[in-house]
């Protein structure tokens, strides 16, 4: 077929609805002898606007071939040009061909182009990446963004707490107020752990101990040393106690909590301020013992969570 003889409609209806079937451009060109390019012309015709039909002309042949107006297309929508005359230069380079600004101008009109060249959108039903188009339903599937999706409920289930033992705790050179600790919470690498505890608890105490440990807040560096928990303790403004896992209890045993049944999260998000959340609900009552809004920590078939004095006083 010559490239000025005109498509018949119903040959145009074949092209869609070959597409439709889903054979590709080669496989509807090789099928119907036409030109990819021909082919590939009609079924964006078909997606931009629902057209098949051939429209009519006023009369004024196009002076651009069929692949040019395509090149022309791929230039106005993938570059930011100031103006026509900046895109007709742009397109000349691009294609070889020599037509005006007029042309240009005239061209994307009947494209459906309009307002500023540096406000081209792309047609609808397309979508753009890394400077390529591509079509909704072919090739590449649009993601839900994660902003679709409501995030899990904030609660202490959140959290990943687990029962440790403290190996070894020792404080950290040119500091006060921080220990170093080696800590077993049920994996098979013991985890390093920097507390703000040298002031408060003495260094023998800290040697050998059970303790209830944060272990799912991302990993921070303090004074070199990278911290990958957090001893839970009872606080005053005048004291602080580790809190104390209930008898019996081994280390990677689970802290849970009666009406939160959710899995801890992998690791907490500190844009997501979760813990941040949490933490002013977290107190130990009037027993001693650490709860969450009232339910309790504890450890299934063992028992519960408790400081050695301090009642009604926040946990952190």
């Amino acid at each position: 077929m010559g490239r000025s003889e005109e498509l018949s409609d119903f040959q145009r209806g074949t092209v869609v609805g070959c597409h439709l079937c889903k054979k590709s451009v080669r496989e509807i060109s090789a099928l119907l002898n036409l030109p990819r390019s021909t082919v590939s012309s009609v079924i964006l015709k078909w997606k931009r606007g629902g057209i098949t039909t051939a429209l009519p002309r006023s009369g004024r042949p196009h002076k651009l071939k069929e692949e040019d107006r395509q090149m022309l297309e791929r230039v106005a929508l993938e570059k930011c040009l100031p103006s026509v005359e900046a895109l007709t230069t742009e397109f000349q380079t691009a294609s070889g061909a020599s037509v005006s600004s007029r042309t240009v101008r005239r061209e994307l009109h009947e494209m459906g182009f309009r307002g500023r060249v540096s406000t081209y959108n792309k047609p609808k039903g397309t979508f753009r990446r890394c400077g390529k188009e591509r079509f909704r339903g072919e090739k590449v599937e649009k993601k839900q963004t994660s902003s679709s999706q409501e995030d899990p409920k904030v609660d202490v289930s959140r959290l990943d707490l687990r029962v440790g033992r403290i190996i070894t705790a020792m404080q950290l050179p040119e500091t006060d107020s921080l220990y170093m600790e080696h800590v077993d919470v049920g994996e098979a690498s013991h985890r390093t752990v920097v507390s703000e505890l040298a002031k408060h608890i003495p260094v023998d105490q800290m040697q050998n101990r059970m303790a209830v440990l944060l272990c799912n807040q991302k990993p921070a560096k303090m004074r070199g040393v990278v911290s990958q928990a957090m001893v839970m303790c009872a606080s005053s403004p005048d004291k602080v106690e580790i809190l104390d896992p209930p008898v019996g209890a081994l280390p990677g045993d689970r802290v849970t909590f009666q009406g939160c049944p959710g899995e801890p999260d992998k690791e907490l998000n500190p844009k997501k301020k979760i813990w941040e959340q949490i933490q002013p609900d977290l107190r130990t009552d009037a027993q001693c013992v650490a709860t969450y809004k009232g339910a309790a920590f504890e450890v299934v078939g063992k028992g519960v969570c408790k400081s050695q004095t301090l009642s009604d006083s926040e946990i952190k």
